[in-house]
């Protein structure tokens, strides 16, 4: 035989010589969830090994990935129901715990890269990223909201924004409030093709976001379409978006090669919570080995994402599988 493909298997040099993809920890973003008080650190049950921290454990968490290599974080806040209310309003007001969280990182971690979710939800009384009315999501209404939540992000010393609503023209609005408003630097990541998926379950356990009527259907995208997102990528880009968000990320690598192939922005994967608990509880049965999260964060890299928003992000380090 001529060709004999397994010569450039036959040893591990070789093998790493020709690897064409690599995840190293410049490419992860690592989600972090926040809650009030103090000396907090409480284990989201259906995602063992992830927390949520009160801000003075967040900073202690943080410098403890920064010291490995880890730079990114994607900061998500556990709101009190008795702050919730109809119009979101505890997104924006000033001194509310996000935004204690975003001023303290940045204030005692200065070259910290962080990525701020933009939505209604976690704040919200109907639970929905949008303002309720009748049933119906509005989209412009919330526009105006989405906008003061931005802006007291950017204030507050965000690197990236991520509206994670799915509202129509979001990215637009936000873009025009930010550069008005001198924060023209500040980075919008889009959360551009979010499927209305059943993967998101463990997250809203950690935040008790989940929507208290109906469901996510009319603004998140429907699983069984891909030129969908062809779309919204289109749209988020002519608007001013700096990065392309494809959530779920394992179920919808097409979608994430579709996009990379289609647009020369960076493509970012989030490695949703339902993916991380179904390896973590795969893993814990003894059903699957470990070496099954270095193959899915593998697999976003080798669709054509640039960057991973993953809950594995600390580990993957730690066990020196990632540098």
């Amino acid at each position: 035989m001529l060709h004999r493909p397994r010569r450039n298997r036959k040893s591990a040099v070789v093998r790493d010589m020709i690897q064409e993809n690599h995840v190293f920890a410049a490419n992860l973003i690592f989600p972090l969830f926040i809650v009030d008080g103090e000396n907090q650190k409480v284990e989201v049950s259906s995602m063992p090994g992830i927390y949520r921290y009160s801000v003075d454990n967040l900073l202690r968490e943080v410098e403890s990935c920064m010291n490995i290599g880890l730079q990114a974080f994607d900061l998500f806040p556990a709101v009190e129901e008795s702050l919730k209310d109809k119009y979101a309003t505890e997104s924006y007001r000033k001194g509310t715990l996000y935004l204690r969280a975003i001023e303290a990182v940045k204030k005692h971690f200065p070259e910290a890269c962080v990525v701020t979710d933009v939505a209604m939800d976690p704040y919200s009384s109907d639970g929905h990223d949008g303002i309720v009315e009748n049933g119906e999501i509005l989209n412009d209404e919330t526009l105006e909201v989405l906008g003061k939540m931005a802006l007291a992000h950017a204030e507050s010393g965000a690197d990236i924004i991520a509206p994670s609503d799915m509202m129509d023209g979001r990215i637009g609005f936000l873009r025009n409030i930010l550069d008005e408003n001198g924060f023209s630097n500040v980075s919008l990541m889009s959360y551009t093709a979010k499927y209305a998926s059943a993967f998101y379950g463990p997250f809203r356990d950690a935040l008790g976001s989940a929507p208290k009527k109906g469901d996510k259907k009319t603004y998140q995208m429907n699983p069984a379409n891909s030129k969908e997102a062809l779309i919204e990528a289109q749209l988020d880009t002519q608007e001013g978006a700096d990065f392309l968000m494809v959530k779920p990320g394992l179920p919808y690598l097409d979608v994430i090669r579709l996009l990379a192939d289609n647009f020369d922005l960076p493509i970012a994967a989030y490695n949703v919570s339902g993916e991380y608990a179904m390896l973590k509880a795969a893993i814990a049965n003894g059903w699957l080995s470990e070496q099954v999260i270095l193959e899915t964060l593998m697999s976003f890299k080798r669709a054509g994402a640039t960057s991973i928003l993953t809950y594995h992000a600390k580990e993957v380090i730690e066990k020196g599988w990632v540098k």
